[in-house]
């Protein structure tokens, strides 16, 4: 969101306070409740103390420093002291005594070797410091409290055009209330590369973006997200082992509502970020590497947990809007089978239930006679069993009445359900916020994992109310927005692991917020069948893994459309060199013989290929867990020394060994970069070395092969 007209101005509706000078610091010491030792509290004026007279008619904000794990710096920015009444993200903290030192010129807090500084009595000036090297800082006037004048409909409001502080005026007994934003601005040293902000699809490296924390249901190739996380990490990259020449942090913008983020775009050196309310809360995460960066802030969020390694195999969908049956699934299997093509799960989406009654949860069974025994069926078969599901409740469904009747939706501000026709008639939308709804869910779930279920797809979470809605506990419905599909997504994973033990629990969700990672997996939503929106998809990916996230998907072959042969094979590559696999589509089966006799041959090669990975991407998989870093990692992040990988977006490394450059055209051409290392093509055995300058590639593929190279003796 842009406040200002230029460097200088404020745009004409803005009234933007900035604090001038800090003049006062004190150490509060920790009560019981606190999850931090100490805290910094600073406060901070909109304008400069010459004289006792200054101390008049003049806003603060107040500034908390705390730490809730080493090199992790905690910021409240505060302006009044109101609950907001948002859902906040549970965080994994640990004991930190910090270091705090004041002086006549400053207050610093230092955690670890992270280091926070305000200068005290002079122009208001706040530096974050790693190793003693500054690495970012909002600097004088970029804290805004700031005034929306748009909305005042009583008396003239009067305001200079600028930031310097100067206060709105209003005729005497005329004064309402301007909505109020607060933001912050982080500085970017130069050359500093911006990543993260979820799965976003946009361009790689985020400078130059307006990014909206909100999740949206736009697909894959819009400026919106499914998946939004308030989180990015700077890395300024050098280009020499021998020095400390690479700077890293992450920024996590504590914020459930939607928060705003301008990246080197309103102020082109600075991150702006701001959100509606009289508080805003940040915390500095910094590092030697991006990996630590991004397993800190992993941790801090909640950490991820290991799927099973059954979920590692191939999953088969019966697609969306197709016809299918007990017959049509059988009959896809066991032409799995016949072909030699391993798989691992079933996956029934939709229409496993009627029509216009999504959700009610009971096999249709004019399709589906005996859901009991075919699920027996396929678990004879080897395989695991996988059932769509979402928080939606059509009004022609029996469950409609019970959840009406029990308070179990979300309401409007007139008590009654908040409704719509947007998927199914009359849609209710679960509460999640009230533990008999969470109670009721579980159970209607519960009784497909007894009849043999062993996951769920959990679909949808981004369609959600935040006006006119009423949620049980009372939260802004702002909050509740993006917070949603943790409440989901947590209510039916936390079913799975009761029932079926924590190493055996497992969905498959689409939607996602801060600390998703702790309920995997997530696939990337509704693609096109074109290249280029394999490409789309391949970035959004690589941001999540940018944003804290461990595991990932997509959707082989795209999901709209008719997919060509080739989009279909050369997907199918990419998808099995994903860390979890599955052919779906909207109006189109995705089983290899529907395309093209090869491409039964490339599914089989690459399902068999991923299947003798196994031992490695398990194991790789074990090791991404327990450090924090995502299985499926962006270039820059294995070779941060190497500015080559900075920008590269179209390749990736699969674990710590194995790159990955999957080919997007129907040509099979491939430009492609091979970072400093002794390299072995994975499928034609053919060894390279490449020297600290790196080797750019222009290669041509047929479709049993790609560029799959493993480092050796690294």
């Amino acid at each position: 969101m842009k406040f200002t007209n230029g460097y200088w101005l404020a745009k004409d509706e803005y009234l933007i306070n900035s604090p001038l000078e800090a003049y006062d610091a004190q150490t509060i010491a920790a009560d019981e409740s606190d999850y931090v030792s100490e805290t910094l509290e600073v406060s901070a004026s909109y304008q400069r103390i010459n004289s006792r007279s200054d101390m008049l008619d003049v806003g603060n904000s107040t500034i908390s420093i705390f730490s809730p794990a080493e090199d992790i710096i905690g910021i409240n920015l505060k302006h009044f002291d109101q609950d907001d009444h948002n859902p906040l993200y549970e965080l994994t903290t640990e004991s930190v005594t910090p270091l705090i030192e004041q002086t006549d010129e400053y207050v610093s807090f230092q955690s670890g070797q992270l280091t926070a500084r305000i200068k005290i009595h002079d122009r208001f000036n706040l530096d974050f410091l790693y190793r003693g090297q500054r690495i970012t800082g909002s600097e004088y006037q970029a804290q805004g409290s700031i005034d929306d004048l748009s909305n005042q409909v009583l008396g003239r409001v009067m305001h200079p055009n600028t930031v310097t502080g100067a206060q709105a005026m209003a005729p005497s007994g005329t004064i309402q209330r301007a909505d109020h934003y607060m933001r912050e601005q982080l500085s970017l040293l130069p050359g500093t590369k911006v990543y993260g902000f979820g799965e976003s699809f946009g361009a790689f490296v985020k400078n130059g973006q307006s990014i909206d924390i909100i999740n949206r249901d736009g697909g894959t190739g819009s400026d919106q997200s499914y998946k939004s996380i308030p989180f990015y990490l700077a890395a300024k990259t050098g280009i020499s082992k021998d020095e400390q020449t690479g700077l890293y942090y992450g920024v996590f913008v504590n914020e459930s509502q939607p928060t705003s983020f301008e990246v080197a775009s309103e102020v082109v050196d600075r991150v702006s970020f701001s959100t509606l309310g009289e508080q805003l809360e940040y915390y500095v995460i910094a590092g030697e590497s991006p990996k630590a960066v991004i397993g800190k802030y992993n941790r801090l969020t909640g950490g991820s947990a290991l799927p099973p390694e059954w979920t590692f195999g191939l999953w088969l969908s019966t697609s969306f809007t197709t016809d299918y049956s007990e017959k049509t699934v059988m009959k896809f299997i066991d032409g799995m089978f016949e072909r030699d093509i391993p798989l691992s799960v079933f996956h029934f989406d939709c229409f496993w239930m009627k029509g216009f009654e999504w959700s009610n949860f009971e096999w249709d069974k004019a399709q589906f006679p005996d859901p009991e025994g075919l699920i027996q069926r396929l678990h004879d078969r080897g395989l695991k069993v996988c059932v769509w599901i979402n928080p939606y409740v059509s009004q022609k469904s029996p469950l409609f009445k019970v959840g009406k009747a029990h308070n179990y939706f979300i309401k409007r501000q007139d008590g009654n359900v908040w409704q719509w026709d947007l998927w199914q008639p009359g849609n209710a939308i679960v509460d999640f916020t009230n533990p008999e709804a969470v109670a009721w869910y579980q159970g209607l779930l519960k009784r497909l994992l007894d009849m043999g279920v062993d996951c769920f797809k959990t679909d949808f979470g981004e369609r959600i109310p935040m006006h006119d809605a009423v949620y049980y506990n009372g939260n802004n419905p702002a909050g509740e927005h993006n917070f949603y599909t943790h409440r989901y997504n947590e209510a039916v994973f936390e079913l799975l692991k009761a029932e079926k033990g924590a190493d055996d629990a497992v969905v498959f969700a689409r939607s996602a917020t801060v600390g998703g990672q702790q309920y995997p997996v997530h696939w990337g939503g509704d693609n096109l069948s074109q290249f280029h929106s394999m490409a789309d998809s391949l970035r959004g990916g690589l941001s999540l893994m940018s944003s804290g996230f461990t595991f990932w998907s997509h959707d082989i072959g795209g999901f709209e459309e008719n997919a060509s042969p080739a989009i279909y094979k050369r997907w199918t590559q990419f998808g099995l060199l994903s860390s979890h696999s599955r052919y779906h589509g909207n109006i189109e089966y995705r089983v290899p013989w529907l395309f093209d006799e090869e491409a039964v041959e490339v599914t089989r090669k690459f399902a068999k290929l991923k299947q003798n990975l196994m031992p490695y991407i398990y194991e790789e998989a074990k090791v991404s867990v327990s450090a924090g870093i995502p299985l499926m990692r962006p270039m820059y992040m294995e070779f941060p020394d190497d500015p080559n990988c900075a920008d590269l977006d179209r390749q990736y490394m699969f674990g710590s060994d194995i790159l990955v450059a999957p080919i997007m055209s129907e040509t099979g051409d491939v430009d492609y970069y091979l970072p400093e290392g002794h390299w072995e093509h994975v499928l034609d055995q053919r060894q390279v070395t490449v020297d600290h300058r790196g080797q750019w590639l222009n290669e041509n593929y047929d479709y049993l092969s790609l560029p799959v190279w493993r480092r050796i003796n690294k």
